[in-house]
């Protein structure tokens, strides 16, 4: 591919890495450094005058850090004649600050979206956002992926006949239901209310789960205090199985340890759209081993391909699992 440059910031490099290595193109070197009065300073260390430049940066952990390097990036990009910048962002922590559902709150997806703008972007790729609302943050072209085919193709290696996926809330019920066609299964979701950022209660479960084979998913889990409760509402139906299932593995405050520590949880299953946390990842050892990390990087360099030739990205969704 001609006329493409692809730098990477610090939060997820790997996944950059293998991006790359799918699209056939070197990853170009990126330097981030810090002055004394605390402040990064970055540079793109390849030509990028009139190039198609993409920027991989998830925000993850410590989320405040990764975003002034991304919109640094962008400075630099944008300074150095970038033909067209495109931030290819896996995980957008900020669009959980989607709604003003509190006096004086701040609506923080929108904000750093307009930073992300202002700073140079010109497009974003993103995977999985927390709500459908997020997209009309942006005020450039947005290309939203999803992880659902990566994901039915690894359930599809089990008996799905008597499956259902169960939505922890009716936000993420839509999604559930996509799911649920994909893979010829039922659908269900929890009546859940949340109180605070890891306080949640969930009334019941609407929907078929008795004697049947539960695959819970979620977009993202953080703490796993929404999972842990609905875990409770589903054992008080009596499933046959309980499989788990999100896009963004955060597993924060040693949420996986509590995920793998639940005897009926038959597996975890989440894609690489953020590093897994090492230390959490050796605590889950001790209780089986149960995760499973999925790889969206093809998916990722699909449409970073489609995008720099100008073909449709929306088509990904349109064809075979198996292609």
């Amino acid at each position: 591919m001609r006329d493409i440059a692809v730098f990477s910031g610090s939060a997820h490099p790997e996944l950059a890495a293998e991006v790359c290595a799918h699209l056939g193109v070197p990853l170009s070197p990126t330097r981030v450094s810090r002055f004394a009065n605390d402040c990064l300073e970055v540079q793109l260390q390849a030509n990028c005058r009139e190039r198609d430049v993409f920027l991989i940066q998830p925000l993850v952990k410590p989320v405040q850090e990764h975003l002034v390097e991304l919109l640094l990036m962008c400075d630099a990009a944008r300074g150095a004649s970038a033909g067209r910048i495109t931030v290819v962002m896996p995980h957008y922590s900020y669009a959980r600050s989607d709604k003003k559902d509190a006096p004086r709150i701040s609506l923080g997806g929108r904000l750093v979206a307009d930073l992300l703008v202002a700073a140079g972007a010109s497009r974003v790729l993103a995977m999985t956002l927390h709500a459908p609302q997020v997209h009309g943050f942006f005020s450039v072209p947005v290309d939203h992926l999803h992880a659902l085919r990566e994901l039915a193709a690894h359930f599809g290696q089990y008996d799905l006949t008597r499956t259902t996926v169960v939505s922890p809330d009716l936000g993420n019920a839509k999604e559930a239901a996509a799911f649920a066609r994909m893979l010829g299964a039922q659908v269900a979701a929890g009546a859940k209310q949340r109180y605070a950022d890891d306080r949640v209660t969930i009334s019941s479960v609407i929907g078929d789960v008795a004697g049947r084979d539960v695959i819970v998913l979620d977009d993202e889990i953080a703490k796993g205090s929404t999972v842990l409760e609905l875990l409770d509402r589903l054992r008080e139906s009596g499933p046959c199985s309980i499989r788990i299932a999100c896009t963004h593995g955060l597993f924060a405050s040693g949420a996986l340890e509590r995920l793998s520590a639940q005897q009926d949880v038959l597996e975890i299953v989440c894609t690489n759209t953020v590093p897994v946390p090492v230390d959490d990842h050796e605590e889950h050892r001790v209780h089986g081993d149960k995760l499973r990390v999925l790889s969206i990087a093809p998916a990722l360099a699909e449409a970073v391909r489609r995008i720099h030739n100008g073909e449709s990205v929306s088509a990904l969704f349109d064809a075979p699992r198996g292609e």
